[in-house]
């Protein structure tokens, strides 16, 4: 099993003509967003211990500044061998997978 943790973007329009003075003029757009997917092995996880590993990459994973935005929109648990909308539709037209989700890995020390 793997967890997938989908995000949406938002690129602020509004900060491309700021000269950096005052306050960052506020004009944000949705852009796409990614998919990232983390193996949990064939162990069995609750929802708080899901929960908990989102916590974790939540840091690694979402952005937020006058530019830009990236942000958590949801997750679930899916199969080894499950493929995005994106992964799939690589497949479909191109034949094969040339941008996969990023994986994520803990970080060890």
């Amino acid at each position: 099993m793997q967890l997938l943790i989908t995000t949406q973007t938002q690129e602020n329009y509004g900060a491309h003509d700021w000269d950096g003075v005052g306050e960052c003029p506020q004009y944000w757009k949705f852009k796409g967003g990614q998919d990232y997917k983390y193996s949990l092995g064939s162990t069995l996880r609750n929802a708080d211990t899901i929960q908990e590993i989102v916590e974790y990459f939540r840091p690694r994973i979402e952005e937020d500044n006058d530019y830009y935005r990236n942000h958590i929109i949801g997750y679930e648990v899916v199969a080894d061998d499950y493929l995005t909308e994106f992964e799939q539709s690589q497949l479909e037209y191109e034949g094969r997978i040339a941008y996969p989700a990023t994986r994520l890995e803990l970080e060890t020390v």
